[in-house]
């Protein structure tokens, strides 16, 4: 016989694992990615998803970064070398944003570089400080406090993702800020340049006022304002033509009246002239099949630009363009040419430099004075185009802007991004629907450039001619050796820094690059694409991209357009898509509502497994609810893990000296392998299918039936109350089992199962490999259903003890067991005699037998087997 394992400890506790086992992992490499001799077919990549360092992280990135991690050590445990690694989204927006309000500073790109420069605020979110208030600082300086916050941020955010216990490999992992991203994401653009597919336009932009820039398609969301309809007389030679509109500020960049073709209201007016209210500019009337007859009057102005339908009638009417908006959102001081009355001008001058709203109010009463405000506006509640991260209405203003074509105005591009979204597995396949509707809606190529300054530059310059003349249709592009560069301090190839704005010399674009343009390459800042061609090709197309539902149109659609660009080919083979968490109230929790949780206190409190373990119990795609003042689920993870230490500690401590598999010949034990196998089978079918909800859920159930039936049916027998060959079956099967249960519960609680692992193996349970079905051989002739009559039967006796008010420990002299009638109760009889040893152990049987029920016996509960009947009770033990 063997002694218990000397490193058990007496007392086993979930408190503190996380540090040892995060150590422990980092100093043996236990998650490295291991290139040496490796081929395609071995490697399982992963995409992961760059958390933007902005703030800090939330429970909804653990619950969908959890789901990403279950699966990658499920594959590292079937032997593949798993690459696995981490970026930091640290360009863009909210990084800028988050370092205005933290050291209360704003960027003006005029002012010089400032060396040693000490913000005037430092800590909180800042968002009392207001925007006037904010200290202008150059641009230099301003990125110089964003790398560092971020910086900052990603540090707090690996040591959080550490505590949770994600299996990355911490030596593969990138900045979408660092140099060697900057080069990509330049090189990539300058690739996209020389094949055509990124080009510069002057054209309508979408425009966020707030924060002066551009915002393309995908960044868009509607949110309900209200808004009144004016009705407003044009006058026409044969009477007035009257059109209800939500913006008449826009009255002076008005170009035409349009109605639909099929309207016998206005097609008399097709082709004649009307003349603007209060401005007196002569317009067209025209007619184009987006006008809707039902809406307002019928008839709609068309103005440069109140909303996108403004930008797709002036573009396919071919109309002028008469913007009258600046980018800070006011109106321009000079009036459009065509306003040529002293009435119109004067209207006009009354709206030069103010805001929308103020122009608005500043043109309805001069309609009223003019009469050709007919009655009084109409209030309603209409959907308005924001940016998702802006406080104002988007405005549409003329700019400047690079675009890459993504299909909108290309058939061949588009079937062929249809024809990916087909080939891509989405998990779960209903995600796929929401990627095509997507592409099928593009109204409009990439718009990527951002007049931001905390972003990737795009990477060319203009040539001046000798008039002073900036040349845009001539971009200057540098060499792949050049990369990365500012050409904002950067001069080109053939040029110096003294030529800059001069003429014969060259102007730097001041432009970034939209953030998803970095973020669109992941695969390949992560594989070491035009870096490392052994590694790219080892990962590449990467095996799985996690994502959020919600980035599907931005992250996923963007990925995927760069890969069919670049390679022709997917990215990934998969494409699996996280659920949101959601509050109490079922509303969402972001941070612009409020109702995010942020999840260190979680960790610190319950525990990593616990944790994990409620994040893991739901499925892909499916939303889960969360309640931080009750978080049951979190609860029921803790107790299973510390279930899993006790358990394994009470095996071990069995002693049966070198018991093995081939020692397995109870029927019972048999009966428990049988099931267990099952549970191996149905566990990696659901991993296979990136259900990891079904693996952890059969394998948690068989785990609890587990230690409260089998572990107490077989114990008498592990203690060695039987023969020794009845106890060298019971302690090898339930060390087999407790082998087994092990590494199906590693992906989801890996310290207490690395910490039992630990206890009587070698090396670590998440290089350990995953259980197949062809190690359970003593459970082929296993039945299972001996396992659930002999659990049914223990119920029996636990109910028959409680009703009478005893303990458990209480003796039974008699006892008869009788089985569900009508069933097949002589089969049933045979496995309950199997089992019959060990029910009698469990139960203090001193006599007993088993019998079939009558045809009319009716007393059966529901859902029962089989009951205990004729009990008598023998003393009870004697309390010492």
């Amino acid at each position: 016989m063997t002694a218990t394992p000397a490193n058990i400890p007496d007392r086993p506790a979930l408190e503190g694992l996380e540090q040892k086992w995060g150590d422990a992992w980092n100093a043996q490499g236990t998650y490295a990615f291991r290139r040496d001799g490796a081929t395609r077919e071995q490697v399982y990549s992963v995409d992961t998803p760059p958390p933007t360092a902005s703030g800090s992280l939330h429970i909804g990135h653990v619950f969908s970064y959890t789901h990403t991690d279950v699966v990658a050590r499920y594959q590292r445990m079937l032997g593949k070398r798993v690459f696995y690694p981490m970026g930091w989204d640290d360009n863009g927006l909210p990084t800028e944003r988050r370092v205005q309000n933290y050291y209360g500073v704003r960027c003006d790109p005029s002012l010089p570089y400032v060396e040693g420069f000490v913000p005037p605020h430092e800590g909180g979110d800042g968002k009392s400080i207001k925007a006037a208030d904010q200290q202008p600082i150059s641009r230099q300086n301003f990125i110089e406090l964003c790398l560092k916050l971020s910086g900052e941020d990603e540090r707090a955010f690996e040591e959080l993702w550490r505590q949770l216990g994600l299996s990355v490999d911490w030596n593969q992992t990138y900045r979408t800020i660092d140099d060697d991203a900057r080069r990509i994401s330049q090189l990539a653009f300058v690739r996209n340049i020389e094949r055509g597919e990124a080009y510069q336009d002057m054209a309508p932009t979408l425009w966020d006022i707030t924060f002066r820039t551009a915002v393309a398609q995908a960044e868009l969301e509607d949110r309900e304002q209200p808004g009144a309809y004016h009705r407003l007389a044009f006058h026409g030679a044969d009477g007035d033509v009257f059109i209800e509109t939500t913006r008449p500020e826009l009255l002076p960049a008005c170009v035409a009246l349009v109605a639909h073709p099929d309207d016998e209201r206005y097609q008399p007016l097709f082709g004649s002239t009307v003349r603007t209210p209060l401005f007196d500019v002569e317009v067209p009337v025209l007619a184009h099949p987006l006008a809707q007859p039902d809406k307002g009057s019928g008839i709609a102005m068309i103005c440069t630009f109140g909303d996108l339908t403004d930008v797709i009638w002036w573009r396919e009417l071919r109309l002028p363009n008469r913007s009258i908006l600046g980018e800070d959102g006011r109106i321009l001081a000079d009036a459009p040419e065509v306003i040529m009355s002293e009435r119109g001008r004067e209207a006009y001058a009354t709206m030069a430099g103010k805001t929308v709203f103020s122009a608005k109010q500043a043109v309805v009463e001069a309609l009223g004075e003019s009469a050709e405000l007919i009655g009084e506006p109409n209030k309603i509640t209409h959907p308005v185009k924001f940016f998702e991260k802006g406080d104002k209405p988007l405005e549409i203003v003329s700019t400047r802007q690079w675009y890459v074509k993504n299909g909108a105005n290309d058939d061949e591009l588009r079937a062929k991004l249809l024809q990916f979204g087909e080939q891509l597995e989405f998990w779960p396949e209903f995600m796929r629907v929401r990627y095509l509707n997507w592409v099928e809606g593009l109204s409009g190529d990439w718009l990527i450039s951002r007049q931001r300054y905390f972003g990737v530059p795009i990477p060319v310059w203009y040539p001046i001619d000798a008039d002073g003349v900036t040349q845009y249709d001539q971009p200057i592009v540098p060499a792949p050796e050049q990369l990365p560069v500012d050409p904002s301090t950067d001069a080109p190839n053939g040029f110096d820094a003294s030529q800059r704005g001069q003429a014969g010399g060259f102007e730097g674009e001041l432009d970034v690059m939209d953030t998803w343009m970095t973020s669109s390459l992941t695969p390949q800042l992560a594989g070491g694409w035009m870096r490392d061609d052994e590694l790219w090709n080892l990962v590449a197309p990467f095996s799985v991209r996690p994502q959020g539902q919600d980035i599907i149109r931005t992250w996923l659609f963007s990925t995927l357009l760069r890969s069919l660009l670049e390679d022709d080919r997917l990215p990934w083979d998969n494409a699996t898509i996280s659920g949101f968490i959601v509050d109490p109230d079922r509303k969402k929790m972001s941070k612009s509502k409020g109702n995010v949780v942020t999840p260190k206190g979680l960790l610190n409190e319950h525990g990593s497994d616990a944790v994990r373990y409620w994040a893991a119990s739901s499925r892909l795609g499916t939303d889960a609810a969360f309640d931080p003042q009750r978080p049951t689920q979190i609860k029921i993870g803790r107790r299973l893990a510390i279930k899993v230490l006790n358990a394994a500690k009470l095996v071990l401590g069995y002693e049966a000296g070198d018991a093995g598999e081939a020692d397995v010949t109870h029927p019972l034990d048999r009966a428990m392998l049988a099931q267990l196998r099952d549970v191996v089978a149905q566990a990696t079918a659901a991993f296979d299918a990136f259900n990891h909800a079904r693996a952890l859920e059969v394998t948690e159930s068989f785990f609890w039936s587990f230690c409260d039936d089998y572990l107490e049916l077989a114990k008498e027998r592990a203690y060695g109350g039987a023969t020794p060959k009845g106890q060298r079956s019971a302690v090898a099967a339930m060390r087999l089992a407790v082998d087994v249960l092990l590494r199906l519960l590693a992906p989801f609680i890996p310290f207490a199962t690395e910490e039992v692992w630990s206890w009587s193996n070698e090396g670590s349970v998440h290089e350990a490999a995953w259980p197949t079905v062809e190690e359970l051989a003593a459970a082929v002739d296993g039945e299972p259903r001996m396992l659930d009559l002999a659990s049914a039967a223990l119920t029996s006796i636990r109910g028959a003890k409680t009703a009478a008010k005893v303990s458990q420990k209480t003796p039974m002299l008699q006892a008869t067991f009788v089985t569900k009638p009508g069933g097949d109760g002589a089969s049933v009889l045979s496995l309950l005699e199997g089992a019959a040893g060990d029910i009698a152990a469990v139960g203090r049987i001193e006599s007993f037998s088993f019998t079939e029920g009558a045809a009319d016996d009716a007393a059966f509960a529901e859902g029962a087997v089989l009951e205990v009947r004729d009990i008598e009770l023998g003393e009870p033990p004697v309390k010492k």
